[in-house]
C-alpha cells in the first residue's frame, strides 16, 4: 500500500493500433495513460488523471481514432513518453505505490516501450492483474473483457470504452466490488 494510506493506482493505456499490420517501421506506442487512484481503506475512487502521450515512431490511424476517439492532432499536444513516465513517478508515486491494470497488456506495453526508448520503468513491482482477480473471484472459466466484467458485476460502463481515463475509472469500480467482497488480493474477507 501507499504507506499507511492504502492507495492503489489503476492504470489503463491506449496505444497506436491498426486494423491489420502496422505500416512499415511503425510500432505500437502508448498515446494515453488513464490513472484512477483508489483508496482501499475507504473503498473510494479518489482521483482521476489523464496523460496524453505524443507518439514518436507511429501515427494514430483512422482505425485507432474510431476505436479510442483519439486523433493525431490531440496526441500531438501530449508529452513525450519519457516525460509521461517521469510524471507517473513524481506526481503519482508509481514507483512506490501498488498498481493494477485489466490484464497484463498495460504492464507489458510499458516494459516494451521503456526498453525500446531507454526510459526508466516508472512502476514498482507490486502489480495486480485485476482481470485475473475478477475471474477467480467470480469462478469464471474465461477471463472477461472489462465491459463484460462490468455487466457481470451489475455496474454501468461510465464514459467511452477504449479511452484510457474512462477505462481506468471503470476498472477501479470493478476493483472496489472485489474489495467489498473480500476477494481483492490483500483485503480481508468481510
Amino acid at each position: 500500500m501507499d504507506g499507511a494510506t492504502g492507495l492503489l493506482n489503476v492504470i489503463d493505456v491506449e496505444a497506436t493500433c491498426w486494423a491489420g499490420m502496422p505500416p512499415p517501421g511503425a510500432v505500437s506506442e502508448i498515446i494515453e495513460i488513464g490513472l484512477t487512484v483508489v483508496d482501499l481503506d475507504t473503498d473510494e475512487r479518489v482521483a482521476r488523471h489523464r496523460i496524453l502521450v505524443r507518439p514518436a515512431r507511429s501515427a494514430v490511424s483512422a482505425f485507432c481514432t474510431e476505436l479510442t476517439g483519439l486523433t493525431q492532432a490531440e496526441v500531438d499536444t501530449g508529452v513525450a513518453f519519457a516525460e509521461a513516465c517521469r510524471l507517473l513517478a513524481a506526481e503519482h508515486r508509481a514507483g512506490s505505490r501498488p498498481w493494477a491494470s485489466w490484464g497484463d497488456y498495460d504492464r507489458h506495453q510499458f516494459t516494451r516501450q521503456c526498453l525500446a526508448t531507454g526510459t526508466a520503468y516508472p512502476f514498482g513491482s507490486r502489480h495486480t492483474n485485476a482481470k485475473l482477480a475478477f475471474t477467480q473471484a467470480h469462478g469464471l472459466r474465461k477471463r472477461p473483457g472489462m465491459a463484460q466484467a462490468l455487466r457481470i458485476a451489475g455496474l454501468p460502463l461510465e464514459g467511452r470504452h477504449h479511452r484510457g481515463e474512462d477505462d481506468a475509472w471503470n476498472i477501479a469500480a470493478l476493483i472496489l466490488t472485489l474489495t467489498a467482497g473480500g476477494t481483492w488480493p490483500g483485503t480481508p474477507a468481510p
